[in-house]
Parts: structure tokens; C-alpha cells; sequence
């Protein structure tokens, strides 16, 4: 039963598991884009996009809490400098998944996994919306609310 399990399998389990996603944020940071299986792409969004949030926090805490996350003092520069200053305006959202084909082996879904707003980068990001939802509309169903 999968009562009170969250996250996914990545094909490790405990501290294994946690040591697979330590090391593929580490190297996310460093080169900006990997490729990895989709689940372990979507797990590993989430603590990606924490790692930038903490980086534009810069706060003494949130170096301390990324520290014992991130595995290089390179990572942790790129972090709290670069991406810190990149990221500054926009309020999450700072990875993307993007699925690309199937691993001959074993016909598992690759995906990449990349920061947006960067050189380089697979599909650009679209704009932050600046209009409100009822702005789009149609007429009559502005009309209505």
C-alpha cells in the first residue's frame, strides 16, 4: 500500500534516493541542463527550483540549508551569485522539463532538465503574463461576471 509514501520512485530508495538527487542538483547548477529518466526529472524540478529560491534569499540560513543540499562550493557561489541575480523577477518557475526520446535499452522516457532564461537553452521561456485572466475573454462573458 502506498500510504503516506510521497515522491517517486527513482529506483532507489532512503538515503540512496537521497543521495541520487543531491548529486543531479549539484550538477544541474554547474552545467545548467542534463538529461535524466522523466521521473527522476520531475522530482528533481522541485528541488532545483527550492535551490534557486534559497540563492536569491541569501540570507545566512538559506546558505546553510543549500550547503547541506549542494555538494560543491562551486555549485554554491553559482547559486547565491549568477542564478541569485538571473532569477531575481521571477517568482518560481526557474526549471523546465522537456521529454525527448526513449533509451534503447530499456525504452525508458528521457528527459532534459534545464534553467530557463539562459544562453542556450532548448525552447525560450515565454514572458511572465501581465494581464489580468478576464482580459482575454470574449465580450459578452466580461460582461457577465
Amino acid at each position: 500500500m502506498k500510504h503516506r509514501k510521497s515522491g517517486r520512485r527513482i529506483g532507489a530508495h532512503g538515503a540512496a534516493r537521497w543521495a541520487t538527487l543531491r548529486t543531479m542538483v549539484t550538477q544541474l547548477v554547474m552545467h545548467e541542463r542534463i538529461e535524466t529518466t522523466l521521473p527522476k526529472a520531475k522530482e528533481l524540478r522541485k528541488l532545483a527550483d527550492h535551490m534557486v529560491t534559497l540563492g536569491k534569499q541569501g540570507t545566512l540560513h538559506a546558505r546553510q540549508q543549500t550547503e547541506a543540499i549542494v555538494r560543491t562550493k562551486e555549485a554554491m557561489h553559482k547559486l547565491f551569485s549568477t542564478m541569485a541575480e538571473r532569477y531575481q523577477e521571477r517568482n518560481g518557475g526557474y526549471c523546465r522539463v522537456l521529454r525527448t526520446r526513449l533509451r534503447p535499452d530499456d525504452s525508458a522516457q528521457m528527459a532534459f532538465i534545464e534553467y530557463v532564461d539562459r544562453t542556450g537553452e532548448l525552447r525560450p521561456a515565454r514572458a511572465p503574463a501581465g494581464q489580468p485572466l478576464h482580459s482575454f475573454l470574449p465580450f459578452a462573458a466580461r460582461a457577465v461576471r
